[in-house]
């Protein structure tokens, strides 16, 4: 049985999309999983309850449906296959001008910190169906994989030396176990400013005082 984390996606059985689309949903929202199933769009995992036979997705719509969020449940047996975000160097021609060369060196900081990020948010979301997520003042939102403290402050150092005036960086650390945690907060913590972290997890999140 695959192991769920945050950020992942999950692409459906034709079979799974026309039993969420036959529930009673608004012609809004009819309309954007309509397009979602016509074109093999994935939905994210998002925070699960305790149930193993299901599992909690969404959908991030685009401008075209007002961005609205659309919360649904699945079946395992209704996922075709799990999925990634795109990588930071895959949307890299999608962002602003003076935003790329910043984004490139980027990534090359954390390819040397043996990490890779991936994009999610309105930009990850852009790039997966060509519509109209980013908004404007919109987050390059990524979330970068770490394993223990070291690589997690090498990594911090690299994000926080991005700088690019059209695009403000944020996003997550996810340790091993699926923890993760902001790592403006995890600067922070390392730096004394900050008592403790919010840990955030597939089943919820907490304020935890970190030894």
């Amino acid at each position: 049985m695959t192991a769920l984390h945050r950020h992942q996606l999950a692409r459906l059985t034709p079979a799974g999309w026309q039993r969420l689309r036959s529930g009673a949903w608004d012609a809004q929202a009819q309309d954007c999983l309509r397009h979602w199933a016509e074109q093999g769009l994935p939905v994210v995992v998002t925070r699960q309850r305790d149930d193993d036979e299901h599992i909690a997705v969404g959908l991030c719509a685009p401008r075209r449906w007002n961005h609205r969020r659309i919360a649904l449940s699945v079946e395992r047996s209704e996922v075709l296959y799990f999925d990634e975000f795109p990588r930071l160097d895959q949307v890299v021609t999608q962002l602003p001008q003076s935003a790329r060369a910043p984004t490139r060196q980027l990534a090359l900081a954390l390819q040397a910190c043996g990490a890779t990020a991936r994009v999610y948010g309105s930009q990850g979301w852009q790039h997966l169906t060509g519509l109209q997520h980013v908004r404007e003042g919109s987050d390059l939102d990524v979330w970068v994989g770490v394993d223990g403290e070291a690589q997690a402050d090498a990594v911090s150092a690299a994000l926080n030396a991005f700088a690019s005036p059209s695009r403000r960086l944020d996003g997550e650390l996810v340790f091993a176990g699926d923890a993760a945690v902001a790592w403006r907060e995890w600067l922070a913590w390392r730096g004394g400013r900050a008592q403790a972290l919010l840990v955030k997890r597939l089943h919820g999140a907490s304020l935890e005082a970190l030894a």
